[in-house]
């Protein structure tokens, strides 16, 4: 399953922006679905998370409240929406799925199947 994950660019401190994850290939309405960053120079950290039944979500604290994670099932896509950004925002976010995951594995890169390719966010002073 190819996943791709789009949205990203520059924005500046206090903004917006809404990242998208989707395959061309399979259905992931019921994939469990998370989105990862790799800060420059930094280990890859979980963001946060959809599960694959019943659309329960989870995240990191640094983004609690921030960062809403949303499907569109009518798509085949789940979204990132990221508000009131900060620098230390600033990373590639990649998002990842898998059919079989539960919910407590969800924050787990391994946990993972499948990987997007990444995409930049760059968020400025």
């Amino acid at each position: 399953v190819q996943l791709q994950a789009c949205g990203g660019g520059l924005v500046q401190a206090g903004g917006s922006l809404r990242l998208s994850c989707t395959s061309s290939e399979r259905n992931i309405n019921n994939y469990g679905v998370g989105w990862f960053r790799q800060p420059p120079g930094k280990e890859r950290e979980f963001v946060g998370a959809v599960h694959r039944s019943g659309g329960s979500t989870t995240y990191a604290d640094s983004v609690k409240v921030r960062f809403i994670i949303s499907r569109d099932k009518s798509k085949n896509t789940v979204y990132l929406q990221m508000n009131n950004l900060r620098p230390e925002d600033t990373a590639v976010h990649y998002c990842a799925a898998s059919p079989s995951i539960i919910y407590s594995s969800l924050p787990i890169s391994s946990s993972y199947h499948y990987w997007g390719q990444g995409t930049q966010v760059t968020v400025s002073r």
